[in-house]
C-alpha cells in the first residue's frame, strides 16, 4: 500500500535498544512493526481504525501507544535520542486551537478522567512526532 511509513535499519538500530524488554504478551507484535504504524498514525492524521492492515491490528498498535505513553516510555525515548545528537536546540512543536465549550456540546465542569487521558496521549504524540525527526535527523 502506498503511503506506509516503515523505520529502515539504521533507525531501527537506534531505537531498538532504548525500548522496553520481556514484556508479557502470549503472541507479541514486533515492536518495530508497531512504532512504524505510530509513525504512520502521527505523519497522516489517519484514526487508529483506519491503519492498513500490513501493521497489524489497530487495537494492538493504538493499545501498546497508550499503554507506552502512560509509563513515560515515549518522553524517556526522545530524551535518549536528544542526548545522541551534538545539536543546540532540541524542539518539540504543537499546534492546538481552543474552542468554546459549547463548540464541542459539552456540559462544562471537571473533565471526566477519559478526556484528561485522552489530552496527556496528544501531549505525548507531539512528542513522539518530534522524535521521528530527531531519529532521521541523527541518520541522515
Amino acid at each position: 500500500m502506498a503511503g506506509e511509513f516503515w523505520l529502515d535499519d539504521e533507525q531501527w538500530a537506534v531505537i531498538s535498544p532504548l525500548l522496553p524488554t520481556n514484556q508479557p504478551g502470549a503472541h507479541r507484535t514486533d515492536d518495530r512493526r508497531v512504532i512504524s504504524c505510530i509513525i504512520h498514525v502521527l505523519r497522516s492524521g489517519c484514526r487508529w481504525q483506519d491503519c492498513p492492515s500490513c501493521y497489524g491490528p489497530s487495537t494492538t498498535i493504538y493499545n501498546r501507544f497508550h499503554r507506552w505513553s502512560a509509563k513515560g516510555i515515549w518522553r524517556r525515548l526522545f530524551e535518549s535520542l536528544v542526548q545522541t545528537t551534538d545539536r543546540d536546540i532540541h524542539m518539540i512543536d504543537s499546534t492546538t486551537a481552543k474552542a468554546h465549550r459549547s463548540a464541542a456540546g459539552g456540559k462544562g465542569g471537571q473533565m471526566p478522567k477519559q478526556l484528561v487521558d485522552r489530552e496527556a496521549a496528544d501531549r505525548q504524540k507531539s512528542m513522539l512526532l518530534s522524535m521521528v525527526v530527531a531519529v532521521q535527523s541523527r541518520c541522515e
